[in-house]
């Protein structure tokens, strides 16, 4: 499985929906397979990995309301 690195030359990206002010935020990745998000005030931390099927299902839940 990939393991993400601060120091890799992935492109970390925030959320559309972080305000350029905001203090609570994550960041993404793609590792090919995978996608990894990490806290964006530590970016030297641990990330987290999640499958495809895993992340599609985090986004719709998401998207549709199911987590606060």
């Amino acid at each position: 499985m990939p393991s993400p690195s601060s120091n890799d030359a992935q492109t970390w990206f925030k959320s559309s929906h972080s305000g350029g002010n905001t203090t609570e935020c994550v960041e993404a990745t793609h590792l090919g397979e995978a996608t990894a998000i990490r806290d964006s005030k530590a970016t030297e931390g641990q990330s987290l990995i999640f499958q495809p099927n895993a992340w599609a299902s985090f986004v719709s839940a998401l998207q549709n309301g199911l987590l606060r």
